[in-house]
C-alpha cells in the first residue's frame, strides 16, 4: 500500500518527446491527421485565414470594444461568420462577448478573489478527486498540482461556493477545462455564471441541480427530433428499447466538451454560446 501511494504521489514532468497537436492534445496517431493536414495548408489558405482574422478583429475591435455596435447593425453578418467558426486566436473574447460574460466580470470585481482565497466549499474533496480524470490528454492538465490543475481547482471550487445550491457536479470539469484554455481563470468562472444563470440565454442550472431536470428535458427533446428527422433510426431505437439516456446523458452535461473531437467541440460551442440551445 505505502509503495503504490510513493508512486501515485510523483508529478509528472513535461514530456516533451511527446507530440501534441495544434489544441495541446497528446498525438495518438501520427498519419492523417487533421493537425497535419493543417500545418501542410497552401500559402494561399493561410493568406486566407489570416484576412478572415483581420475581418475579425475589424468587427470586434479593441478588446471588444465595437462587438456590440456592430451586432446591432449586422446581425446576419454576425450569426453567418460565427457559424463558419470563429478564429482560433479571437475565440476565447469572442466567447466572453456573445456570452456576457465579459459584463459580469466588469460589475463584479473582486468577487472571484474573494470566492477562492477567503471561501470554503464542502464540495472541495470532491472537486480535487475529479481534476485528473478532466482532459487527462491535454498538456495543461497532466501536471499533479500543476497550473492546469490549480486554475481548474479554483475555477470549480469558486462556482460551488458562488452557487451553493447547485455547488459541483462532475461534468462541470469539463466546461471549466475547455473554456480554461482559452482565457483566464476569473474569465472561465465568470462565463460559466454567465451560462448557468442565463446572462443572455436561458439558464442552464437545471443541467445540475438534484435530478437533472434540464437533462431530461433535453434527452425528450432529442429523442423526438431523432424521430421527426431521423425516422427509420428513431424505429429502429425504438425496437431495439434504446432510449437517449443510454449514450446521450453525458453529451448534454457536458455540454458537448467531452465525447466528440475537439475541433467539432469548438464549432458546437461557437454556435451554442451565440444562439443558444
Amino acid at each position: 500500500m505505502d509503495k503504490k501511494k510513493d508512486v501515485d504521489d510523483i508529478e509528472p514532468g513535461p514530456a516533451p518527446s511527446r507530440p501534441v497537436d495544434r489544441f495541446g492534445f497528446i498525438k495518438t496517431e501520427q498519419s492523417n491527421s487533421p493537425e497535419g493536414i493543417l500545418k501542410s495548408r497552401p500559402t494561399h489558405e493561410r493568406g486566407r485565414e489570416e484576412r478572415r482574422i483581420r475581418k475579425w478583429r475589424k468587427m470586434i475591435g479593441t478588446g471588444g470594444s465595437d462587438w456590440k455596435h456592430y451586432v446591432r447593425r449586422n446581425p446576419h453578418v454576425v450569426k453567418r461568420r460565427i457559424r463558419k467558426g470563429i478564429p482560433d486566436c479571437l475565440r476565447g473574447l469572442v466567447w466572453q462577448l456573445i456570452s456576457g460574460s465579459r459584463d459580469l466580470l466588469l460589475m463584479n470585481p473582486g468577487v472571484y478573489e474573494t470566492l477562492v482565497i477567503y471561501e470554503t466549499s464542502t464540495s472541495e474533496l470532491e472537486i480535487i478527486r475529479d481534476i485528473s480524470r478532466t482532459f487527462p490528454s491535454h498538456i495543461f492538465f497532466q501536471q499533479r498540482h500543476g497550473p492546469g490543475q490549480r486554475s481548474l481547482y479554483n475555477v470549480l471550487k469558486a462556482y460551488s461556493v458562488y452557487d451553493r445550491d447547485v455547488g459541483y457536479v462532475q461534468g462541470m470539469g469539463f466546461i471549466a477545462g475547455l473554456l480554461l484554455l482559452y482565457m483566464s481563470e476569473e474569465d472561465a468562472f465568470w462565463l460559466i455564471v454567465a451560462l448557468l444563470k442565463g446572462a443572455v440565454h436561458a439558464p442552464m442550472e437545471g443541467l445540475y441541480q438534484a435530478g437533472l431536470p434540464l437533462v431530461q428535458q433535453y434527452l425528450f427533446q432529442f429523442e423526438k427530433l431523432v424521430q421527426e428527422h431521423m425516422p427509420k433510426l428513431g424505429q429502429h431505437f425504438i425496437e431495439e428499447m434504446i432510449n437517449p439516456s443510454m449514450y446521450a446523458s453525458q453529451w448534454f452535461i457536458t455540454v458537448f466538451s467531452y465525447s466528440f473531437p475537439f475541433p467539432m467541440t469548438l464549432r458546437v460551442w461557437d454556435v451554442f454560446l451565440y444562439e443558444g440551445v
